[in-house]
């Protein structure tokens, strides 16, 4: 609706996780490198954690795109899942045959013959478990068993579990121990800083096309900023809001006092809104 109203060939900040868009901050590079790194050199398993919109799944996409073509990749995102739906998911998602009723053991093998013949192929095999913080501590337990199909040399799957904050939590538990030990890798994705925040609204104009005439005040950057503390899902809602408000009224550039109209119209912002500016006159 707004697009052509300040020049974009499409929304730039749109909620999909479109790789196109993401942005590499010191921090999400620094997560992606260290994320090949352990997969390519078969280290087992790695945990990603980061707040909600915090990029997490856009950075698996990438993650996906940067290995290369003799690595096999798959993504579990339902993860309110039993330990056997869990091991049926991935024979799936690796379009592994089985029957039916065959027992979790039995499934397990068929898995472990496909790894074999993928290493014996000279095949990276990798498993990202997404929102992996809902599996229950019995089905990470599952996760590290399946961890343990290995050779005398080195692992025949690489899994990567990411995740909200409570991840690490959970992992804490007395009870998953063994399965923490064998973390080789634990990065937690931190929030923009206002510059990065500032780089990366750039980042997504620029890939939409933009022109170069400022949309965005510097006081509005600085209000975007003060909002969303820097999560970059929240500032995708704010400013597309905020076009969305700009085109309706024809105005541009995009002021603070905007995007404190846009931010008290947000329910994802409901609760970093002043109570006080929140109260509805009688």
């Amino acid at each position: 609706m707004y697009e052509s109203y300040f020049g974009f060939t499409e929304k730039p900040f749109r909620m999909t996780p479109d790789s196109r868009y993401f942005f590499p901050s010191s921090k999400h590079m620094d997560a992606l490198n260290h994320m090949v790194y352990a997969i390519e050199e078969r280290r087992g398993f790695v945990v990603i954690t980061g707040e909600i919109g915090s990029g997490k799944t856009t950075l698996s996409r990438v993650l996906f795109q940067k290995l290369d073509e003799s690595t096999k990749t798959a993504i579990i995102r339902n993860t309110h899942l039993t330990a056997k739906e869990l091991v049926a998911a991935v024979l799936d998602e690796y379009e592994i045959e089985y029957e039916k009723g065959m027992t979790k053991t039995a499934m397990i093998n068929r898995l472990n013959e496909f790894l074999i013949d993928q290493i014996r192929e000279d095949n990276n095999v990798v498993l990202l478990i997404d929102e992996a913080q809902n599996l229950k501590p019995s089905v990470l337990e599952e996760v590290r068993m399946l961890s343990n199909l290995e050779t005398e040399t080195e692992k025949l799957i690489q899994i990567v579990l990411m995740g909200q904050p409570e991840l690490k939590d959970i992992l804490w538990l007395k009870k998953l121990t063994q399965l923490r030990q064998r973390v080789a890798l634990y990065y937690h994705l931190k929030p923009l800083t206002l510059e990065e925040m500032n780089e990366y609204i750039d980042h997504r104009l620029k890939v939409a096309n933009s022109s170069s005439e400022a949309v965005f005040t510097a006081d509005a950057l600085e209000r975007i900023y003060e909002y969303t503390d820097g999560v970059p899902r929240l500032v995708n809602s704010v400013c597309d809001r905020a076009f969305l408000t700009a085109f309706v009224s024809e105005t541009r550039p995009i002021d603070s006092n905007m995007i404190d109209e846009v931010a008290a119209e947000l329910p994802a912002l409901s609760d970093r809104i002043p109570f006080e500016s929140r109260l509805i006159e009688e």
